[in-house]
C-alpha cells in the first residue's frame, strides 16, 4: 500500500530560525557582500548553504558566521531546500553546508553528489532521527502506534518532503511498523513545531518526526518513541561538506571546519539562546553575546 501524503500549509506560527529560513533570505552582516578581500585571499564572501527547518545546521552557520567575520572573512548564508544545496555545492554555487547527516539520512545526495563535493568531517557524532510523541501519550514504542492511530488523529506531522528524515519515514518506517493507515503529512520543520506546540499546550496527543539535537526537546513536553527494528538508523554523524574548490580558495578556513567538533551541551546552549530564549530571526546579538560566554571554547575553534 502507497503511504499516504499530504501537505501542511506552512502560513501557521513559525519559530525563530525557522521563520527566517522559509523566507529563503541570507542572514547577518555578511549579506551586504561588501569587496573587503577575505584573510585567505580569495576576493569574495564565503558561501554557506544552510537547510531550511534544521536548527542544530542553522545555529553552527551563524555560529561561523560570525566567527568568520571576527577572523576578516565576508560571509553570506542562504537558505534552500536540501536537494538544491548538494546540487549547490557540486557547481560550486556554494562553499560549505554543516548540516550533511552521515552514514544514513543524506547518504542518497552523498551517493549522487560525493565526487563533486568535499566531506570534511563529522563536528557532532550524537544526532539521531526520531519520531516523537507528547510526554503522556499512551504509547512508547513504534510497535505500538498502528494499533493506537486514532489517539494520534491517523496522522504522523512531518517535515520538508525533501528531507532525508522523511524518506526514511516514509519508505523504511511506516512499511516496517504497519503505519500505511495513518497520514504522514509533508510539512515544513516550522508548521511541524507549531503543531507540537499546540498539542502539547492542549494536552491532546501528537506524533511528529523530529531529532536529536533539537531545542524542541528543552522547550515542549516530549518523549522518543523506542525503535527496537532500528528502521530511523544509529546515531549519525554531523558532517562539514565543501565544494571542491573551498580548500584552495580558503585554506585557513576550510582547516578550521575541518577540524571541527562542537558536544551536544554546547550546541543545546547555543540553540536554547537563539530559539527559545530569544523571540526573532536576527541572531548576531544573540550569537555574539554565547561566543562572549563560551569565548576560551571559541577560540580553539581557530587556533
Amino acid at each position: 500500500m502507497m503511504t499516504k501524503r499530504k501537505h501542511l500549509a506552512t502560513g501557521i506560527a513559525l519559530f525563530g530560525a525557522s521563520a527566517l529560513a522559509l523566507t529563503g533570505c541570507a542572514g547577518g552582516a555578511g549579506d551586504a557582500g561588501d569587496s573587503t578581500s577575505n584573510e585567505g585571499g580569495a576576493d569574495r564572501a564565503i558561501e554557506i548553504a544552510v537547510f531550511n527547518g534544521w536548527d542544530e545546521g542553522i545555529a553552527a552557520s551563524h555560529l561561523w558566521e560570525v566567527i568568520l567575520e571576527e577572523q576578516g572573512y565576508d560571509v553570506e548564508l542562504t537558505y534552500a531546500d536540501v536537494a538544491p544545496v548538494y546540487a549547490g555545492l557540486a557547481e560550486g554555487d556554494f562553499d560549505l553546508v554543516l548540516d550533511t547527516w552521515l552514514p544514513t539520512t543524506h547518504a542518497d545526495y552523498m551517493d549522487e553528489y560525493g565526487d563533486e563535493v568535499v566531506d570534511l568531517g563529522a563536528w557532532n557524532d550524537e544526532a539521531k532521527l526520531t519520531i516523537a510523541v507528547n510526554e503522556d501519550a499512551p504509547i512508547d514504542s513504534l510497535e505500538e502506534l498502528a494499533a493506537n492511530a486514532d489517539m494520534f488523529g491517523n496522522e504522523i506531522v512531518g517535515i520538508e518532503p525533501g528531507s532525508g528524515l522523511m524518506r526514511i519515514t516514509g519508505d523504511e518506517v511506516v512499511p516496517g511498523y504497519g503505519l500505511d493507515g495513518m497520514t504522514l503529512i509533508e510539512a515544513s520543520t516550522p508548521a511541524m513545531l507549531a503543531e507540537l506546540q499546540s498539542a502539547t499546550g492542549a494536552g491532546e496527543n501528537i506524533a511528529v518526526t523530529l531529532w536529536r539535537p533539537h531545542w524542541a526537546y528543552n522547550a515542549f513536553p516530549v518523549k522518543d518513541l523506542e525503535d527496537p527494528q532500528g528502521l530511523l538508523g544509529e546515531a549519525e554523524g554531523i558532517h562539514s561538506v565543501s565544494s571542491k574548490d573551498f580548500g584552495d580558495e580558503f585554506p585557513e578556513v576550510n582547516e578550521w571546519i575541518s577540524n571541527f567538533e562542537m558536544p551536544s551541551d554546547l550546541l543545546y546552549s547555543l540553540e536554547d539562546a537563539m530559539f527559545n530564549e530569544y523571540d526573532g530571526d536576527d541572531y548576531d546579538e544573540v550569537v555574539a553575546q554565547w561566543i562572549a560566554d563560551n569565548r576560551e571554547w571559541v577560540e580553539g575553534l581557530t587556533s
